[in-house]
């Protein structure tokens, strides 16, 4: 059965396969789960009932979205609500209790709309091929870069603000970046009397265990062990676990005592489920609507065609033009993510830069999509074991899959400056923007611009010059 519907045999895979490259996916991009209700919700602040809504709603989009493309698109791309998207719309929130004077949920009901038009907008242009003429118009060297640069801004949350968390006596919780607190100029007494005994100790570990993770997964990696990615993952959350329990004294499955394992749909079917404001929509504005509309676009679309391309070109999934078979259909899974996060209550749906650890285990069909997303709907039960996973651990695999999709660097024709100059701002862009999107645009910008001061502006294509327009303006009126 599983052979007929995800053709494994043909694309080189077993069932064991993908099922473990679905669960490595899983582990890598779990922390959404609750990172995206906190951050819609103010951690919180908004109430337990719309945090339960969102959170439920986290879930269930994901899912469906990855349902789709694996039977659709038989692609192992992951979604989720993606990451500062859902920041941006929580800000977009804010902004629309202090134009309106309306509550924050009645607000947050309202913003929805502008999702659920977005999605609309996404699926009518996939169905109508025009998501994948934009995919084609990007320039090939654009492409090859996009992979490499995808890999660095892996690395950069990898080594940055994914590896959790130091406490200072107050309370007060803060990020540290490995390759600036740890590895920067400051001794280790300046950094324990700044961060405190706990936090400078829980540091170290986060770094011991970062590492750990991160060469045991390359030493499996060599010896060809199959699902050295999760393997690593759970080494490393291992390692965490004991360490916490003897050098910082704190039980890392205390949460676990107090967890409840009850979904809470009545939150969801009374915060946010089916719940749009349309009345507090038009109370906007058309120009704020269309501006809003425009921006999610923008960024939703050059996100998800950069992860698809970039991760397809990975793993061998693309032509010798750069194009990834049925692209249509994975845009089109992405359309109806997105829709089914606006009508459950979440911030846009994409796909998840994280699939490439999926893709680096063997996930080569829907197969791995379909497993991750059966994760996801199961952590509506199983949710507080799945936030145990500690964030060293999946640092450990973004920085040893970032690391890997550098190699596609070997592709790109450094002594053609139509490519080496878009390539090089790309790789520079994209960890320091953390947008995939906002560094494609960079890309094409450049690209046109070198294009058309060298005597060559017919090479480019009228799509393209739209596009690198439309960035131009996005980026200087920042709407």
């Amino acid at each position: 059965m599983l052979q007929k519907v995800f053709k494994l045999t043909e694309n080189g895979t077993t069932v064991k396969t993908e099922v473990v490259a679905g669960l490595t996916t899983f582990m890598t991009m779990a922390y959404i789960i609750a990172l995206n209700p906190n951050l819609l919700t103010g951690f919180g602040a908004e109430g337990a009932e719309l945090w339960n809504g969102v959170f439920l709603a986290t879930c269930l989009a994901s899912a469906v979205g990855m349902f789709c493309m694996a039977f659709l698109a038989n692609k192992p791309f992951a979604m989720a609500p993606g990451m500062g998207l859902n920041s941006f719309f929580a800000v977009v929130v804010g902004n629309i209790v202090a134009l309106t004077g309306m509550s924050y949920l009645a607000s947050f009901q309202a913003a929805l709309v502008i999702i659920l038009v977005e999605g609309i907008v996404f699926l009518v242009l996939s169905v109508l091929n025009i998501r994948e003429k934009i995919v084609d118009s990007i320039p090939l060297g654009i492409r090859l870069g996009i992979s490499p640069a995808i890999g660095l801004m892996l690395m950069n949350i990898g080594l940055g603000s994914n590896v959790g968390v130091y406490a200072e006596g107050n309370g007060f919780t803060t990020p540290f970046y490995v390759m600036r607190d740890f590895f920067g100029a400051l001794t280790p007494s300046v950094l324990q009397n700044n961060m405190g005994d706990v936090g400078y100790a829980t540091m170290v570990l986060t770094v011991i265990t970062m590492f750990v993770g991160l060469f045991a997964i390359v030493g499996m990696a060599k010896r060809g062990v199959k699902g050295a990615v999760l393997f690593g993952m759970l080494i490393a959350s291992v390692i965490y676990w004991a360490g916490s329990f003897l050098f910082l004294g704190t039980n890392p499955f205390a949460s676990l005592a107090t967890a409840s394992f009850l979904p809470h749909f009545a939150d969801m079917f009374s915060t946010t489920f089916f719940k749009f404001n349309f009345q507090g929509f038009v109370e906007i504005g058309w120009f704020t609507v269309i501006t809003l509309t425009i921006t999610f676009c923008i960024i939703d679309m050059f996100d998800t065609i950069g992860t698809l391309v970039g991760t397809a070109s990975r793993a061998g999934m693309v032509d010798e033009n750069g194009n990834m078979p049925n692209m249509k259909e994975a845009l089109l899974s992405d359309a109806i993510g997105t829709i089914a996060g606006a009508c459950s209550g979440t911030s846009t749906v994409t796909t998840f830069v994280e699939s490439a650890s999926g893709v680096e285990a063997g996930g080569r069909t829907g197969l791995t999509a379909f497993v991750t997303g059966l994760m996801f709907l199961a952590c509506i039960f199983i949710a507080p074991i799945a936030a145990i996973i500690p964030a060293a651990a999946t640092s450990a695999a973004l920085i040893y899959v970032g690391i890997l999709m550098l190699q596609g660097l070997k592709n790109v024709n450094f002594e053609d400056m139509d490519q080496m100059v878009p390539v090089s701002l790309m790789l520079i862009g994209m960890p320091i923007s953390g947008s995939i999107g906002h560094a494609i645009g960079i890309g094409l910008i450049s690209y046109t611009i070198m294009k058309v001061f060298s005597g060559k502006a017919k090479d480019v294509s009228i799509l393209t010059y739209a596009i690198s327009a439309l960035f131009l303006v996005k980026f200087f009126l920042a709407v």
